[in-house]
């Protein structure tokens, strides 16, 4: 048992274990590197150390490039791209105003949520649009 094929044996053993902790397609694609130098030194014994080091920092970082040109781009896009981002979500609607705007802040209640508004100083009872969000914030308008 020579000890560098079990060595890259290992190496891309961990290296994809580590892709399935933390997800990314990064570890994954050092781990098919890997697996390449692994072969080569199966293959052709007595292939010197830093060679081997060489041939897996090159594969790794042809395989990176290979995956951010071809796979990155293509994943499916979502029908939902909004999902996770409520406040983006509230964009257009048109709410009453719960809490006066003064010094550009006030507070508008939506469904079950109290909102930071930012906008013209407006009394509290009116009619406004949310027209972007800003982090937590909604930035409002008045309603027409």
């Amino acid at each position: 048992m020579r000890w560098d094929v079990v060595g890259w044996a290992a190496m891309a053993l961990l290296l994809l274990a580590a892709e399935t902790m933390a997800p990314g397609a990064f570890m994954l694609w050092m781990g098919f590197a890997a697996a390449a130098v692994f072969v080569v030194v199966l293959v052709v014994p007595g292939v010197p150390l830093l060679a081997q080091i060489g041939l897996f920092v090159v594969l790794s970082f042809v395989a990176i490039q290979v995956y951010r040109t071809w796979f990155r781009g293509r994943e499916r896009q979502s029908d939902r791209p909004l999902l996770n981002r409520r406040a983006e979500q509230l964009v257009g609607q048109v709410v009453v105003l719960d809490q006066a705007i003064v010094g550009g802040r006030g507070r508008v209640r939506i469904d079950d949520a109290f909102w930071v508004a930012l906008g013209p100083e407006l009394v509290a009872g009116t009619r406004v649009r949310v027209v972007a969000a800003e982090g937590m914030a909604l930035r409002v308008q008045a309603a027409d």
